[in-house]
């Protein structure tokens, strides 16, 4: 019963602390920002540790927040893939020039796009393309809310989206290349159990779909960033939509929620 109560209970908490940031300003919403992102982290983490075990855990670690600090710290000492920026001090320690806590938002929103994209698609290129896509379009909010609060800051920010002024096309595509190659490694090295997912996965699943609409939400009313509340619902609804629609019709239906795969061959495990 703990087992399946801890990622509702921590996602409940994560929801607190993002209703209350518009609320903030100055060193308290940078706090509340970096609190944020550790409850996301620890949410993401201890799901995948709880409903798949210590090996998809590792994996998400491996490839999220290892893979998610190399590429930052290349791209803070060289330009690539994202563009040339620099950040602030307001998000606490850095470790070669990156927040510590950088690494652990790829690791918050990764988990919940592979897992919306795995109940959405059967096919693996399919899913790959899908959860890449589902991670990087929420970059679409995250970085015009960032610079706008001043946490980092690009040198050369042209060519840049209509308007998202501050922030480079380079810096999109460098995430969207990223998480290509982020969920390309996560389903080998976490196993055959991250291939399918039922209803034990409905935390990540209300994690995604919270994100994208209060995403929208804040941008538009809270935030006065509509033009990147534009870019963001149009970006994560590619995978946002299709699971709203997909998991209503399910709980309308009784359905087990499992994401659709090929029959099994003789002697080939159905869940590989």
């Amino acid at each position: 019963m703990i087992r399946r109560r801890a990622p509702w209970a921590l996602l409940a908490v994560l929801v607190l602390a993002q209703i209350c940031y518009p609320l903030t300003t100055g060193t308290t919403r940078a706090r509340l920002t970096v609190a944020t992102v550790l409850l996301g982290y620890l949410l993401a983490v201890g799901h995948a540790l709880l409903r798949r075990g210590p090996r998809t855990a590792g994996a998400l670690v491996a490839v999220a927040t290892g893979g998610g600090f190399a590429i930052e710290a290349l791209g803070v000492a060289t330009g690539f893939p994202f563009g040339s920026y620099d950040y602030s001090g307001e998000l606490g320690p850095k470790l070669a020039g990156v927040p510590l806590i950088i690494p652990l938002a790829w690791t918050w929103m990764a988990w919940p796009a592979w897992l919306a994209a795995v109940r959405l698609t059967s096919s693996g290129p399919g899913r790959i393309a899908l959860a890449a896509v589902g991670l990087a379009a929420w970059d679409l909010f995250l970085d015009p809310q960032m610079v706008a609060e001043g946490y980092w800051v690009w040198r050369d920010a042209d060519p840049a989206l209509p308007g998202l002024p501050g922030i480079p096309v380079s810096n999109y595509l460098g995430w969207l290349l990223f998480a290509v190659l982020l969920m390309s490694a996560l389903r080998p090295l976490a196993g055959p159990s991250v291939a399918v997912t039922d209803s034990r996965d409905d935390p990540m699943f209300a994690l995604y779909l919270w994100t994208y609409f209060s995403s929208v939400l804040a941008h538009a009313v809270f935030l006065d960033l509509p033009a990147s509340a534009a870019w963001g619902a149009a970006g994560m609804a590619v995978a946002a939509v299709p699971l709203a629609v997909t998991l209503v019709r399910a709980r309308r239906h009784g359905d087990d929620r499992r994401a659709p795969r090929r029959p099994a061959r003789p002697g080939v495990d159905a869940t590989a």
